[in-house]
């Protein structure tokens, strides 16, 4: 393993994504194969996906510039070889008459390691830093932001909606009681209020989990990105090209696998069923452990050569 494969983040469910993006990126049909990553991260799956065959070409966003400078560096040679182009944006404004079709796309809409394990990034409740939460930390409101001015209708909707806790209401009253003498300015702030009203119940599940998810989502627009992107990349694949998206929430996974039915016209799901991570990686891997992934697959289609995947 070479230095540059031990830095990148580790990817969730790498070998499936393989298998499903080898078929599309490696028919000998095609002289220039071409792949998109909404969601470049530390570059994991770009890395592996890249690596399979020197005629790939691949074009990757996202929203946090410490990503994008952090695999420009790691792929220089790529880049100064025309077969890489990152760009400073976000997937929900992918569009086929700029950026053309591609054989093979992906999403993973997970939050990246260093963004959890890097306290400063406020995304960790673990660890202090200030509660922030952007992915793109150049514009938006932030967590802190949320957290002053949402009232306790609005605190009650973000809470149970987008972090899916049944009954919130002791944190919340805690929230506006407290911030009343301090706003909340700190992750460990945050965390430690939750900690102290809502106890552990959950051995190895920290009470701030769903909290923080709930609040990552909402300053990202996570589930309205997810909603508003699919139909272009769908309609940025080639004939017979493939979307794979990767999703930890069970709202997100929803919106996907409606929104691929949906567009039965042009293709259909690869796999009637959603593709869970296997055992093995749920150990060795705490965040692959929520992770399904779906696929979409245009009309015109190739031989699969991915048939044992979506069968259970």
């Amino acid at each position: 393993m070479t230095k540059v494969e031990k830095e990148l983040h580790v990817p969730v469910m790498l070998k499936e994504i393989l298998e499903i993006a080898s078929p599309v990126l490696l028919d000998p049909e095609n002289e220039s194969p071409r792949y998109f990553d909404g969601t470049l991260g530390r570059g994991g799956h770009l890395s592996e996906i890249m690596k399979l065959d020197s005629r790939i070409k691949g074009v990757a966003f996202d929203r946090d510039p410490e990503a994008l400078e952090y695999v420009s560096n790691l792929r220089s040679d790529w880049i100064q070889d025309g077969r890489l182009l990152l760009k400073h944006s976000n997937y929900v404004d992918f569009s086929p008459s700029t950026e053309g079709l591609f054989d093979f796309m992906l999403l993973d809409l997970g939050v990246s390691s260093p963004q959890l394990d890097e306290g400063r990034r406020g995304f960790s409740f673990y660890h202090e830093g200030p509660l922030d939460m952007r992915m793109d930390n150049t514009k938006g409101d932030t967590a802190a932001d949320l957290i002053a001015n949402y009232d306790e209708e609005d605190l009650t909707t973000l809470f149970q909606k987008y972090g899916e806790i049944s009954r919130p209401y002791r944190v919340i009253r805690a929230i506006l009681h407290d911030r009343k003498d301090k706003p909340f300015e700190t992750t460990r702030q945050l965390a430690g209020l939750i900690e102290r009203v809502d106890g552990w119940h959950r051995k190895g599940h920290h009470p701030a989990t769903n909290y923080f998810m709930a609040l990552r989502l909402k300053v990202n627009e996570e589930l309205d990105s997810t909603e508003r992107s699919l139909r272009p990349l769908i309609h940025g694949l080639k004939p017979g090209g493939r979307l794979a998206v990767l999703t930890f929430h069970s709202l997100e996974d929803r919106i996907v696998k409606n929104l691929f039915k949906d567009e039965e016209e042009l293709g259909s799901p690869l796999f009637k069923k959603v593709i869970k991570p296997t055992w093995e990686e749920s150990q060795k891997n705490s965040r692959a452990r929520s992770a399904k992934l779906r696929v979409f697959e245009r009309g015109n289609h190739r031989v699969d050569t991915a048939q044992g995947l979506g069968s259970t």
